[in-house]
């Protein structure tokens, strides 16, 4: 059977690097009380000249290079993304045409944070059907142009950013030892909207808007349905966290994070964490750790590989890869 199979990764972060003491003269927090409530230590943000378009571009070249490949080897690129550079045309075709490929087709997708996850399962099912044989999955964020700086909830938990992956199909056997895309559940329940959302859009107010959380209604919700995903990820592969070699979840919020991994029975040593070094990045924050991870050794070619995101909607979602 056809996989689709990782060839390379990806990231790109902007210059200015936020650390928590810098809020401290902006709204009424401190380093000791973001760090005790989320594990954030830092976040980069974006400058004028850096876009959610020009971060994109830079994973993607990065991802490239890794793969050995060109922008000519790539049929389809896929962008999660919630902050694109226009209401439209798509920023996955801008990036396009900053890498000079004028073949193929680009689409945004919008999930929020579990956007990227989607895009995952999505290019999966482009190769897995034959419309594409190499795709470039992105995610990338600029967060910060959304942000209330007044609100100290949300203005501290997120920051900027983009990763990538290159995707290729790949020979398979069919079972859980086949390199690449093993399985995949998504999920989503619109009733949920006015937990996370942003208060503004093209059809509604004819603005921007700003992003608003109930913190204690979402991660109320967030252990339950970040579970209910994996395990049913889980059961289409046939395997048990014991199999798992790591767990790459969405960068929200250690306690979070934590939480999950314990209820799912997946060892502390098994789980990437980089919250601490780039805050909440929505859609680009799975990509940003699952480079970190490959970048320093610990993915290697062969690991069995967990991703999970949750973001506003509420969408939620897991992926099992074999690297």
């Amino acid at each position: 059977m056809i996989r689709s199979v990782v060839r390379g990764s990806g990231a790109a972060l902007p210059r200015r690097i936020m650390k928590n003491a810098d809020f401290e003269g902006m709204v009424e927090t401190s380093d000791e009380w973001i760090v005790q409530r989320t594990g954030i230590r830092q976040r980069h943000v974006a400058a004028d000249d850096e876009t959610t378009a020009s971060l994109g571009e830079g994973a993607a070249r990065a991802a490239l290079d890794s793969a050995g490949l060109t922008p000519a080897d790539i049929d389809l690129i896929v962008l999660a993304t919630s902050t694109p550079n226009n209401t439209f045309p798509a920023t996955a075709v801008e990036i396009q045409n900053r890498l000079g490929m004028h073949h193929g087709f680009a689409f945004d997708m919008q999930a929020v944070c579990s956007g990227f996850v989607y895009a995952v399962a999505t290019a999966d099912l482009y190769i897995r059907g034959g419309l594409a044989k190499r795709v470039l999955v992105i995610g990338s964020e600029t967060f910060s142009r959304i942000l209330d700086w007044s609100d100290r909830s949300t203005c501290v938990l997120f920051g900027d950013g983009a990763g990538a992956l290159v995707l290729e199909a790949g020979e398979g056997a069919g079972g859980v030892a086949d390199r690449g895309v093993l399985a995949a559940s998504l999920r989503s329940d619109g009733v949920h909207k006015d937990k996370l959302f942003v208060d503004g859009g093209p059809s509604t107010t004819g603005t921007v808007g700003h992003l608003r959380m109930e913190g204690r209604e979402v991660f109320k919700h967030a252990v339950g349905m970040i579970t209910d995903v994996i395990e049913a990820t889980f059961a289409q592969a046939g395997i048990t966290a014991d199999d798992l070699d790591w767990f790459v979840p969405h960068q929200a919020n250690k306690r979070i994070i934590d939480a999950s991994a314990k209820k799912l029975g997946i060892a502390e040593q098994k789980v990437v964490v980089t919250v601490d070094l780039h805050g909440n990045t929505s859609a680009a924050s799975v990509p940003l750790a699952l480079s970190v991870a490959v970048a320093d050794g610990r993915i290697k070619k062969g690991d069995l590989v967990l991703l999970e995101a949750m973001g506003g909607g509420f969408t939620w979602g897991a992926v099992l890869v074999r690297w």
